[in-house]
C-alpha cells in the first residue's frame, strides 16, 4: 500500500460521485472549481479535509466533494467548524455559505469567529439574494433591490462583509469573483496558508433570481487591488474596503497572530497521564 505522504493527488480525487444541482449559469461552479484546484495545489488527502455549510444553494457544496462534510442547519455552520477544529485540530477545516446564511441568521457567529481567530478559512458566496427561497433581498442586497416580498424595493442599506470582518477583528480578509476561478482558487490557498480565520468574501451570481448583479455586471465593476496596497495597514485596507467602485478583487487585509486553536494549546496544563489522579481527585470531592 502507497505511503499516504508520497501520494499526489488529481482534482478528480476531490468530486464525489454527486454531481452538483445548481442552476445552469450558477456562480457557485465556479467557487466549487476554484476550491477543487486549491485542494489539489496543497495536495491534501480528502480524509483530512472537513467542509462544513448552513443552509442555502451555496451550502450544497460539500455533497460535490469527496471528503467529510457537515450540512447543518441555518446560519450555525461557524459553531460546528468550531466544534470540529477545536476537538481536532489537525483536520483542514473549510467552511462555506451563502450571504444570508453568513450574515443574517447567522450574524451572530460571524462576529465572534471573526474575534476568536479560529484557523479555519470561510468561503461566503455572496449573491445579494435567498436563491433556495426564491429570490428575497440578502443583508448584502443594495437599497431599493427589487424582489418578490418587496416589489417597491428594498429599504435597507447592504452590510459590506470586509468593513464587518475587519471591524470584528478578523485576520484575513478578501474578496473573490466565481468568475475568475483561477484567481479565487489562489485566495483560497491563501486563506487556507493563513495562521487564523480567513474569510473570503465571493461574488457569485445567481442567473435564476438576481437579474441586477450579474457576471456581465461584475466583470465591468471588479478590478485587481492597487499594486502598492499594503494589506497590512489597517487603514488603508479599511478605505479600500469601504470603496464603492471599482470593487476590488484580492486580499484587502491580513495581520499575523496566534489563532485560537494556539493560545488553547498554550492554556493547557498537565499530561494525559495526569488524568486519573485528576478524576480520582474529582471524585473524593464530590463525593
Amino acid at each position: 500500500m502507497a505511503d499516504t505522504a508520497t501520494l499526489q493527488f488529481t482534482v478528480d480525487d476531490y468530486k464525489s460521485s454527486e454531481k452538483p444541482t445548481w442552476c445552469p449559469g450558477c456562480g457557485d461552479f465556479g467557487v466549487l472549481n476554484a476550491l477543487y484546484h486549491a485542494m489539489r495545489e496543497k495536495n491534501y488527502n480528502p480524509k483530512d479535509v472537513v467542509l462544513v455549510s448552513g443552509i442555502g444553494c451555496s451550502s450544497r457544496l460539500p455533497f460535490f466533494v469527496a471528503t467529510y462534510g457537515f450540512h447543518g442547519v441555518h446560519g450555525r455552520a461557524m459553531p460546528i467548524a468550531t466544534g470540529v477544529k477545536v476537538a481536532r485540530p489537525d483536520l483542514h477545516v473549510l467552511v462555506l455559505g451563502g450571504d444570508g446564511d453568513a450574515f443574517a441568521i447567522g450574524g451572530g457567529h460571524f462576529m465572534h469567529a471573526a474575534r476568536r481567530n479560529l484557523n479555519v478559512t470561510y468561503v461566503i458566496m455572496d449573491n445579494q439574494t435567498y436563491g433556495l427561497t426564491k429570490g428575497q433581498a440578502s443583508p448584502t442586497a443594495q437599497r431599493g433591490y427589487v424582489h418578490k416580498a418587496a416589489p417597491k424595493g428594498t429599504l435597507e442599506e447592504p452590510v459590506n462583509p470586509l468593513l464587518l470582518a475587519m471591524a470584528c477583528g478578523a485576520s484575513f480578509v478578501a474578496r473573490g469573483f466565481s468568475g475568475q476561478p483561477k484567481d479565487l482558487a489562489q485566495l483560497i490557498l491563501a486563506g487556507i496558508e493563513h495562521q487564523g480565520l480567513a474569510i473570503i468574501d465571493t461574488y457569485s451570481p445567481c442567473p435564476t433570481f438576481n437579474k441586477v448583479n450579474t457576471f456581465k455586471t461584475y466583470r465591468e465593476e471588479v478590478a485587481p487591488l492597487p499594486p502598492d496596497h499594503d494589506p497590512t495597514n489597517f487603514e488603508a485596507a479599511l478605505k479600500i474596503a469601504a470603496s464603492p467602485m471599482p470593487r476590488y478583487l484580492g486580499v484587502i487585509y491580513r495581520r499575523e497572530g496566534p489563532s485560537y486553536e494556539q493560545l488553547l494549546e498554550q492554556r493547557k496544563t498537565g499530561t494525559e497521564a495526569d488524568l486519573p489522579q485528576l478524576l480520582d481527585s474529582l471524585f473524593d470531592r464530590f463525593s
